[in-house]
């Protein structure tokens, strides 16, 4: 027995829509990666530099402090 030729055509155009939709699923899907690789490659980024910021304040920090040291002495700078 064979199917009525509308229900073919519905189930055919079924299929096509759950295939366009899965594309789209997938062209979404992929762009979330994208967002999500440039995102931790920025993190790592700005996390190796503000390390280094970080390092050379606590450099200018102690030179302060050094400074500050002679100056409360009376000490001179030689």
């Amino acid at each position: 027995m064979a199917a009525p030729a509308g229900r073919g055509e519905g189930v055919q155009k079924q299929i096509q829509q759950d295939w366009v939709n899965r594309e789209y699923v997938e062209i979404i899907t992929i762009s979330i990666k994208k967002i999500t690789d440039f995102l931790n490659s920025f993190d790592l980024s700005c996390r190796s530099k503000l390390a280094v910021l970080n390092e050379k304040l606590t450099t200018l920090e102690r030179k302060i402090d050094y400074l500050e040291a002679c100056v409360t002495k009376g000490e001179t700078l030689t």
